[in-house]
């Protein structure tokens, strides 16, 4: 559709067929959450913003169609409670654990510890406060740079980074399941039976909220449901496709150094808080790249999905008017 608001043209609302569908995705999402994962009042308040964006104007339209592969990255992430990945398959506990020793271990007073047994010893407020500051940026920062480069004019590549994003949270989702896999901490805790229900555990990022006073990590973890998905560790993947993309679609030098940065920063801090082992990070890191290839070099050499994507960033143009002079 070319529908659009500007100076001296006639707001159009959606069509009946697109009102159709926006009520039909919603009514189908809130039912499937709330008979199988279970309600939260932030599902009705998403909800209700979503409706409000598509039909108030045009724009805020074109953008919720636009945050659609984050939303179903959102919403893939929340039915994994549909299923928990330990009731499909055995959990790795003691296994990655014993990996992580070989290749990785640390000899410190007589006996060998992985990474992150050193750095349980090892612990520097500075160190403590700069990886908070990187772990609250796994997501909101991918999704900022996302926004920047859609509000920037360039639908086609935003496209090109979101559905990445999607993917690679996709392919991790996989792994869950394929291999569950306790973190660091749980073995730290809990030893190496794994336990079905376990509460999600704040680890070395207590620190952070201790220091702060904000209690934010503890929030966020507490309502961790399933704490046997630490291989690979998508928090290490999220601003490493984000940094890709920033070279890849030529972003500017700001962005290129703000995202490496942070990547490398969010490495360390998994490792470093015992949310996830150097494996972890590795793994996260190939998911990312395969990702990358398998959608650059593979999906778009279709013609029908490339076709599709034009259509897709058409759509979402943010600035209509200077597509219009472009085309």
């Amino acid at each position: 559709m070319r529908d659009r608001t500007s100076r001296g043209m006639r707001y159009s609302p959606p069509t009946p067929k697109e009102q159709l569908i926006c009520f039909a995705t919603l009514v189908v999402w809130l039912t499937v959450t709330v008979l199988f994962v279970g309600f939260r009042p932030e599902h009705i308040v998403l909800a209700t913003l979503i409706a409000l964006l598509f039909f108030v104007a045009s724009p805020t339209r074109r953008l919720v169609v636009a945050l659609l592969p984050f939303i179903a990255f959102g919403i893939s992430y929340d039915w994994m409670n549909l299923l928990p990945n330990y009731e499909v398959n055995p959990v790795d506990v003691r296994e990655l654990y014993e990996t992580e020793k070989t290749l990785f271990g640390i000899s410190a007073a007589g006996e060998v510890l992985t990474p992150n047994e050193f750095f349980a010893h090892h612990r520097s407020g500075v160190a403590d406060f700069l990886s908070g500051i990187f772990y609250l940026c796994w997501v909101p920062l991918p999704v900022f740079y996302g926004l920047w480069v859609y509000f920037s004019g360039k639908s086609y590549d935003y496209l090109r980074f979101a559905l990445v994003f999607l993917l690679v949270n996709l392919l991790g989702f996989g792994v869950y399941y394929l291999h569950p896999a306790a973190p660091p901490w749980y073995v730290a805790l809990h030893g190496f039976e794994a336990v079905p229900g376990t509460p999600g555990e704040v680890a070395g990022l207590g620190a952070f909220d201790e220091m702060t006073g904000l209690g934010i990590f503890h929030g966020l973890y507490a309502r961790n449901a399933n704490v046997f998905a630490a291989m690979p560790s998508l928090h290490s993947a999220y601003t490493f496709v984000a940094c890709i993309y920033a070279f890849i679609i030529k972003s500017g030098r700001a962005w290129k150094w703000i995202l490496s940065c942070v990547t490398l920063g969010i490495w360390f801090t998994a490792v470093y808080t015992s949310h996830h082992y150097l494996l972890d990070v590795t793994g996260g890191i190939v998911c990312s790249i395969v990702a990358v290839l398998l959608f650059e070099e593979v999906v778009m050499r279709i013609p029908a999905f490339r076709r599709w994507l034009r259509k897709y960033a058409d759509y979402i143009e943010f600035n209509r008017k200077a597509q219009g002079r472009r085309q």
